[in-house]
């Protein structure tokens, strides 16, 4: 099944990025690190050509460590430049600058060569809704510039923002694609909250989410909700984590409302412990 998802602005927003990529020197694109292949924009990867480019896994603190470790090494051997990130860690904002800093050093060689007084490297930041990009930009002003927020599509223009001294950073709204082809990367998505939870039922999402949890983190879903990892009914783990959480209606019965949203948060705070939703390992 595939989900379809594309408002007018984000359409009009990849031509912006079309007609603003001749502006900048490389492309820092952002992903969330919990899973960073789904979240990375297909139709981004069109537009960006053969721009350099720096890719930013986000959120670094929420996930699983050794599947972030996989990540930045697949992302290397495919010649692009990776780094994980918490925004509230200073030395990784710091390590982002330099590595900027590099990434546009070419650029200002070109130019000394050709007797041309060098100038702030020129970045542009992309990635889809929610994933961080508004935070990371005003930790790197060291201002509150862009707007922030924890529902997809705050941003609805482009801005320019001068970090330091050592480059200049033009903001773009977050994109989405027009449509999942792979219904599991839109379960991811709506797990980790990029895309707004109306698109899919959040009971499927977290039956999704419980699922994957029961394959790859058993003891983590277990010592949070005091279920049996054996236990494989959907029906039977929603009651189990609804009488266990009290979840309860008059007469005794679970809301499988509440569950679904019980679960839902305590994943993206990273309660359920630091996990990934998608491995390099296939």
């Amino acid at each position: 099944m595939a989900i379809q998802w594309f408002p007018g602005h984000m359409a009009k927003a990849r031509r912006q990025v079309e007609e603003k990529l001749k502006l900048v020197d490389f492309v820092m694109e952002l992903v969330d690190a919990r899973a960073p292949l789904s979240s990375q924009n297909p139709m981004l990867q069109e537009v960006l050509q053969n721009k350099p480019k720096l890719i930013i896994l986000m959120k670094k603190d929420l996930a699983d460590k050794n599947e972030t470790e996989k990540w930045i090494s697949y992302f290397n051997d495919n010649n692009v430049k990776a780094i994980a990130i918490n925004v509230n860690e200073q030395a990784d904002i710091q390590k982002i600058i330099q590595i900027a800093k590099e990434l546009g050093q070419d650029k200002m060689d070109k130019l000394m060569k050709k007797g041309i007084q060098p100038r702030a490297a020129r970045a542009m930041i992309v990635g889809i809704p929610n994933v961080g990009k508004s935070t990371l930009i005003n930790r790197l002003a060291k201002k509150n510039i862009a707007k922030t927020g924890d529902r997809p599509g705050v941003t609805k223009q482009q801005l320019w923002i001068k970090v330091k001294k050592d480059f200049e950073l033009l903001d773009t709204p977050g994109i989405l694609w027009p449509k999942f082809e792979d219904e599991l990367v839109g379960y991811r998505l709506a797990a980790l909250g990029t895309i707004k939870d109306q698109l899919l039922s959040l009971q499927d999402i977290v039956a999704f989410v419980i699922t994957y949890f029961q394959e790859h983190y058993p003891q983590l879903i277990e010592e949070r909700y005091n279920i049996d990892r054996d236990m494989t009914d959907m029906w039977d783990i929603f009651v189990a984590i609804g009488k266990q959480r009290g979840c309860l209606e008059s007469g005794g019965n679970v809301n499988f409302d509440k569950v679904s949203d019980i679960v839902i948060r305590d994943l993206r705070t990273g309660r359920l412990g630091r996990v990934s939703l998608e491995s390099a390992d296939g």
